[in-house]
Order: C-alpha cells, then sequence, then structure tokens
C-alpha cells in the first residue's frame, strides 16, 4: 500500500528499474514492468523513491539480534539502517538499555529522503552519523547527493559527532585491480570535506582486489590530509560552534589544548579520559597530530580507535597516577619515534579522579630516557636542551650492577 501505479521501484542500487502497474493489498502483490535487463545477486536492496514506507523502526527480530547477540557479545556499535527520525534513535537505545548495552554507541545510516529532512534531530540524538549515498543516491536525484554529503559531514563536523562516507567509493575495484581517477577524487574530496572515516563494501565484500583496494584508499587518504590546513581549519570549527551553540566547558578546555598543540607545533595530544567524550571533541578540532587516548575501559578503547579521527587508545588500569602515565606516555613517543628529546606534548587530564572530571592542560616536554639500553649509553638528542656537549660515565667495575644512577 506504500506505492501507486506509475511509481518506480529501484533495484540493487537501481541496476533494476521496475514500474508499478498494480497493487493488490488484499493478496500482498504489486505488478510491476521491468524497464531493462539487468544481473543481480540474491539479497538485493530495494528502493521506493519519494515513498514515506509503512514499517516499524525495529522487527522483532532485530530486538532479538540486539539484545541476544548484539548485547550479548559486547559489540561496540549498532549501525542502524534506514533511520527516518530521531524517535528510531530512542528506540534503539532504549533496547540497548534494557538489555545492559546503555554503553554501546549507535550508527544511524543516512539513507533515504525522510531521514535527510529530518537530519538535524537524528543527529541530536545519536552518537554518528554514515552517510549511506548508494541507498541515498535512489532516494533523492543524484546530483544533489554531493550537496547532501557536504550538508550531513560539516552538521556532524559542527556538533564533534563521527561520521563515516560510505559506498562505491572504489565501485570500479570490484572487478579492476586500479581505480578511476573520478573515485580517487571522491574518496579525496570526503577527507576535505571534514569526514572521520571513509569505508568500502563490494570493494572489500566482494572483488579479489580487496588488498588492492585498501591500500589505494589508505594512499589517497593520507594524500588529502596532507593538504589540510588545520589551523584554519580550527578557526572554522569553532567559528561555526559558536555560531550554533555556546561552548561548554570541556569543550573550550579541548578546543583550548588543541589550539595549544598547534602553536607550540606539538607532537601528540594526549587525553585521559573515562568515557571518551573529551577525546571526541578534542578530536572535533581536528589538530593534526595524534591524539592518544589513554583509559580504563576496553570498550571506550574500541570506541575512540575504531571511528573518532587520529585516535589511537592505550587501555590503562587507572587514570589517578597521572604523573606516572605522563612519564609513560613520555617515554613511548620517544621509543617510537613519534617525537625526539625536548619535543613539546600537550596533556588533558584532571586533577582529581572519576568520569567528568577533566579540567587541565599541561605542556609536557619529551624527557631523556637516561641509560635505559644495555649499552649504557644517553639517548640524547643534538638538541641537548642546555646539556654540556659530552656526558661521562664512571663505569664501576665487577659490581654488578646495571648501568644507570641510583642511590643505595
Amino acid at each position: 500500500t506504500s506505492v501507486t501505479p506509475g511509481q518506480s521501484i529501484l533495484v540493487a542500487d537501481g541496476s533494476l528499474v521496475l514500474t508499478v502497474l498494480s497493487c493488490s493489498a488484499d493478496v500482498g502483490e504489486v505488478s510491476c514492468r521491468i524497464g531493462n535487463n539487468a544481473s543481480i545477486g540474491e539479497r538485493k536492496n530495494m528502493n521506493l523513491p519519494g515513498v514515506v514506507v509503512d514499517l516499524p523502526t525495529l522487527t522483532e527480530k532485530d530486538i532479538d539480534d540486539i539484545a541476544n547477540f548484539g548485547c550479548a557479545n559486547d559489540v561496540d556499535f549498532i549501525a542502524a539502517s534506514f533511520v527516518r527520525k530521531a524517535s528510531d534513535v530512542t528506540l534503539i537505545r532504549q533496547v540497548l538499555s534494557d538489555n545492559g548495552g546503555a554503553h554501546i554507541k549507535i550508527i544511524c545510516k543516512i539513507e533515504n529522503l525522510e531521514g535527510l529532512e529530518n537530519y538535524d534531530d537524528i543527529l541530536e540524538e545519536t552518537d554518528a552519523i554514515m552517510v549511506a549515498r548508494g541507498d541515498l543516491g535512489m532516494e533523492i536525484p543524484p546530483e544533489k547527493v554531493f550537496l547532501a554529503q557536504k550538508m550531513m559531514i560539516r552538521s556532524a563536523n559542527v556538533v564533534g559527532k563521527p561520521v563515516i562516507t560510505a559506498t562505491q567509493m572504489l565501485e570500479s575495484m570490484i572487478t579492476n585491480p586500479r581505480p578511476t581517477r573520478a573515485e580517487c577524487s571522491d574518496v579525496a574530496n570526503a577527507v576535505l570535506d571534514g569526514t572521520d572515516c571513509v569505508m568500502l563494501s563490494g570493494e572489500t565484500a566482494n572483488g579479489p582486489y580487496f588488498e588492492a583496494a585498501v591500500t589505494v584508499m589508505a594512499h589517497t587518504c593520507c594524500e588529502a590530509e596532507g593538504a589540510i590546513n588545520h589551523d584554519i581549519l580550527y578557526q572554522a570549527t569553532r567559528n561555526a560552534t559558536q555560531d550554533k551553540y555556546a561552548i561548554s566547558a570541556s569543550e573550550a578546555l579541548a578546543s583550548s589544548a588543541v589550539k595549544t598543540a598547534i602553536d607550540i607545533n606539538a607532537k601528540l595530544i594526549a587525553v585521559l579520559s573515562e568515557s571518551g567524550t573529551t577525546a571526541r571533541l578534542v578530536a572535533k578540532y581536528r589538530p593534526g597530530m595524534p591524539i592518544a587516548v589513554l583509559t580504563p575501559s576496553q570498550s571506550v578503547a574500541r570506541q575512540c580507535a575504531g571511528i573518532i579521527k587520529g585516535c589511537e587508545t592505550v587501555v590503562v588500569k587507572s587514570l589517578e597516577d597521572t604523573t606516572s602515565l605522563i612519564k609513560d606516555v613520555s617515554n613511548e613517543i620517544n621509543k617510537t619515534g613519534v617525537a625526539e628529546e625536548g619535543d613539546p606534548f600537550v596533556v588533558v587530564c584532571g586533577t582529581h579522579h572519576g568520569m567528568g572530571a577533566t579540567d587541565q592542560i599541561k605542556v609536557e616536554y619529551v624527557a631523556s630516557n637516561y641509560w635505559e639500553d644495555d649499552s649504557g649509553l644517553s639517548d640524547q638528542s643534538v638538541k641537548q636542551r642546555g646539556r654540556e656537549p659530552q656526558h661521562e660515565m664512571t663505569v664501576m667495575a665487577d659490581t654488578g650492577c646495571k648501568a644507570g644512577c641510583s642511590i643505595m
């Protein structure tokens, strides 16, 4: 009953076009005329352009899957297809909460005109957005999809929620070992638009060139990110945020941390976070350097590393000993080559322990790890930072002591 004679039904992303001839509600049948030849596989999607479909948000099977598989196996995200209004998100969150999955994040896939029209309300309720361009391109004119993509990404950037751009990004690589130039430009433009993630689907699920597709996408993203002026982007994001709403204390702290990192050319921003909210707000302002998220929660670590741009996560036992954690960060980024001795990095943390306790920004410098290797040599860089050109070491023979300094 949702369609009427004369309307179109699009199958498999529009590769097969049907025209409705008649509808028989009593027998549950819709008679159609096939408009073209096409080869389609099993379980392909179907779109009804411009039709408000009278279907429930969640079927009984959906609820059973969420409760008995998703929550039972402690998944990190629920990606909800064809979200049409904010109440859809509220319902999913209630089902999660009722089954012990309140911590599970919801990604709303915007795939139809109704979802696009209610986008601002959906964005307010969801944890993340997916721009599902394949189905969306069936619901709205294809020449308008790029405008919808830019609008959705920009709005998500302003409120600081991760956004994923998906579908047909390197479509030709399902059958070909190399992408078209237009496809590479599409991936790069999504990055320049501000997307947190780009996603492959058929390219890795169906095609034989899945490894090449991932490699091409990664290289294209790196090239696009190299073209971004992070100082200008920071200011644009801040201005857009101030135009939309009053900045909270936690967001002001995150914004200031990013500005500080940009100004001093910090090598890293370390965020000590229980819930991941501070990490998300820091990433919102696109600092242009890695964000290391230290958290005691396995779930938060996976969620931050999964879709928040620029974040690497480390699970720690506790955030109480801030001084020790900062020292560990300093040693680790020195050891891995992210920074050298004397390089600055910014720390966002709290003066007291607990969720929502982030209230401090610190500028730290990578310290020298004296005598930590078996050779007994210092790892001082050429910067020296005011030290003498050479540091003489007196070695005590036959003491059995390891290289280093100690007072007994």
